[in-house]
């Protein structure tokens, strides 16, 4: 019998590695496509800058998007400052990753780990964002002289963690977050506008102008706390109404929250212009889950679907005029 010629393993070879050269181009190709339909986000949806030129900045999802800024709005509302809001913020991320998780050590949820046994309240109420964020103001409130404290002492002062230190290294990335979401730092916000994901507790989600309108009073004008009757230390958790409380109106895909003009300061100090800021970046937070298409706000326009995300000068439209004027935050949904 003749030996095998020494050509065929060659050539076979030749063609596994061709094959294979062939595979990998159509894995890169793929990723490429991928990236070209995400915008190159991957998973990461949003983004926060710093007002000043030190290049920080913070990525994070939609998802942690939403649930920051319900932190921020019942912060503002309760008239705390903005050392409050990323001392909160902060500790959300440590927590649970700024999400609403429904499991934890022993019986801790949510989005503070906050455990129905040791009096924060039912499951139902802790796993309300709005809730957790108001009861977490609430221990805060009575930590004296928080607002000097490291911030990692004033959060353990809260939470009683088993980990005191881990709250510090998140102090840079809440500070960000904070200034953006309190209004203090303007047009520093942004997300890609992506709809969420269509799961099947995203497909219950309400969208549309009243949808909008409804988290907005959920987040801004109402007290949690105060509605839930909850206590803290043997004493009542109430704090005052959100003021001013929000107001919006709708005509058609596009909800109107006025902002009054001038240099009036709320109980938490912000003025006019930092709470506009404040609004319409929690409108573009909000924007993957209540599908919002449009934000604008004193002459600066934020659209979802753009490539870079960017906060732009308002475009004129219609009879109206530039959306510029500073009085008011114009959110434009898809339905």
């Amino acid at each position: 019998m003749p030996e095998p010629s020494p050509i065929r393993p060659k050539r076979r070879g030749r063609v596994l590695r061709f094959v294979s050269g062939l595979l990998i181009l159509c894995a890169v190709g793929a990723y490429l496509v991928v990236q070209y339909v995400t915008g190159g986000g991957g998973a990461e949806g949003c983004k926060v800058v710093s007002g000043r030129s030190d290049d920080r900045s913070y990525e994070f999802t939609p998802e942690q998007a939403v649930n920051a800024a319900t932190i921020a709005a019942v912060g503002t509302g309760r008239g705390m400052p903005e050392r409050a809001v990323a001392i909160a913020l902060a500790t959300s991320i440590q927590e649970s990753g700024l999400r609403n998780i429904e499991h934890g050590d022993r019986d801790s949820l949510g989005l503070f780990q906050q455990r129905p046994s040791q009096g924060w309240g039912t499951r139902r109420q802790i796993l309300d964002p709005a809730y957790a964020a108001g009861m977490f103001y609430a221990h805060l409130a009575k930590v004296p002289d928080y607002e000097t404290l490291p911030l990692t002492v004033a959060a353990q002062r809260v939470q009683r963690s088993g980990y005191p230190e881990a709250y510090a290294k998140h102090e840079t990335d809440a500070s960000l977050l904070a200034a953006a979401l309190t209004g203090q730092a303007a047009a520093t916000l942004t997300c890609d506008g992506r709809p969420a994901a269509a799961t099947a507790k995203a497909a219950a989600t309400a969208t549309g102008p009243d949808a909008v309108r409804t988290a907005l009073v959920r987040d801004f004008g109402r007290d949690a706390v105060e509605e839930a009757g909850a206590e803290v230390s043997g004493t009542s958790a109430k704090s005052p109404a959100p003021t001013p409380t929000v107001s919006a109106t709708a005509h058609g895909r596009t909800v109107t929250v006025p902002v009054p003009e001038g240099g009036k300061k709320d109980k938490s100090g912000r003025t006019e212009s930092e709470r506009g800021w404040q609004l319409a970046h929690w409108a573009v937070a909000n924007s993957s889950a209540l599908h919002i298409q449009r934000v604008s706000y004193a002459g600066r326009e934020w659209a979802a679907g753009s490539t870079d995300s960017q906060w732009r000068p308002a475009a004129a439209r219609g009879t109206g005029g530039a959306e510029k004027s500073a009085g008011s935050v114009r959110i434009v949904t898809g339905q």
